[in-house]
């Protein structure tokens, strides 16, 4: 029992901001980690659920309740996983062979088109907020858990790029039949949530899940042999934002 909450422990500290207490990162104790890594999105669908609701409360503007709902993941992440995006942008805008890219991945330098990438991001991400109605931040926050349910997932089934890198340590300490059993779950539950409340917008989910799941599968395995902790972040970004961009068109047509 003590080894999953020193899991639950670690998940937090590395994939959030949120102060928890100390555990070792070692072996055992990493084995259940992304068993909670979408404990963290929670955490997050909460707090966007939470700020929606203030905006209301306190009459704020659009640009100040869109620049919110855009901020509250990177706050609590600490950019994790957006800083996976921009160095996978970064990678597959270089058009190297395949070495090449993976060099750029695990280089900290951040070159020209990550940073325009990344502005395009805010931008786009900004826009899509800032057209997202109160009553369908349930929907959006279940997105945050999803995201890294399937992020797991492919911890789970990918093969590995860089066996020496995070990911294939996180791979290697994990009993794989658990931590499917464990995402499978999370993604049951959220999943479900989200039909429950608007199989409309469930749809919406599912295709979203389908399409950006399977364009990770393809662009990793095409240009990397494999996914990487920062292509896992790749993903977790490009997710939320398409669901978020899925859902604010539903919310205009349906």
């Amino acid at each position: 029992m003590k080894r999953v909450w020193n899991s639950f422990l670690i998940a937090f500290a590395m994939f959030s901001k949120i102060p928890v207490p100390r555990a070792d990162w070692d072996k055992e104790n990493m084995k259940y980690m992304i068993c909670f890594f979408p404990g963290v999105g929670a955490v997050i669908g909460l707090l966007v659920y939470g700020y929606g609701k203030l905006c209301g409360l306190a009459e704020f503007g659009t640009l100040m309740r869109a620049a919110g709902f855009v901020l509250i993941p990177v706050l609590v992440t600490g950019g994790i996983h957006l800083d996976g995006y921009l160095d996978t942008m970064d990678a597959l805008s270089s058009w190297q062979p395949r070495e090449r890219k993976l060099e750029i991945l695990k280089d900290s330098h951040a070159g020209a088109f990550a940073v325009i990438m990344g502005c395009v991001y805010f931008v786009l991400s900004l826009g899509v907020w800032s057209e997202i109605e109160e009553q369908v931040l349930p929907v959006l926050g279940a997105g945050y858990v999803l995201s890294r349910a399937m992020s797991g997932m492919a911890l789970a089934t990918f093969p590995c790029a860089n066996k020496k890198g995070s990911l294939g340590m996180f791979a290697d300490a994990a009993q794989k039949r658990v931590l499917i059993t464990v995402l499978v779950l999370w993604m049951l539950v959220f999943g479900g949530g989200v039909f429950f409340l608007d199989w409309r917008y469930g749809l919406i989910l599912l295709g979203t899940s389908l399409g950006v799941y399977g364009y990770y599968y393809h662009m990793a395995m095409k240009e990397f042999g494999g996914t990487t902790g920062d292509i896992a972040g790749f993903f977790v970004q490009v997710f939320e934002l398409t669901f978020a961009f899925g859902v604010m068109l539903g919310g205009k047509f349906l």
